[in-house]
């Protein structure tokens, strides 16, 4: 998946600044940042999103929650952090490799 840049951020080809790592995930700063604290935890593998992770490794996805739950209080957002994905174009999917944004630093207000 050369073309993927989660991919290429993965293999060390993008520098990111890293913050966390699994041997299965990887977790970096987003380069625009939508709240004080934003970060993106990602598979080392590549799956589209969260739909295929779940049907192709399930325990993979269950994995890349929790190192995004580790991310959030290694980060110290304990008043609270949203944990976002999207899923294909129309939930708004940029970079076609699952990601879990972990935003907080600021109240975020309710989502809907």
């Amino acid at each position: 998946m050369s073309e993927c840049l989660f991919c290429r951020i993965v293999a060390g080809e993008v520098p990111a600044t890293v913050v966390a790592e699994t041997p299965r995930t990887l977790a970096f700063r987003d380069i625009g940042p939508q709240a004080p604290t934003h970060v993106l935890v990602v598979p080392r593998d590549h799956h589209a999103d969260a739909g295929a992770c779940a049907d192709a490794d399930p325990a993979l996805l269950g994995e890349v929650m929790a190192a995004a739950v580790a991310v959030a209080r290694q980060e110290g957002l304990d008043g609270g952090y949203r944990l976002l994905t999207n899923t294909g174009d129309d939930g708004g999917q940029t970079v076609h490799h699952l990601h879990v944004h972990v935003l907080g630093g600021r109240p975020l207000g309710a989502l809907g």
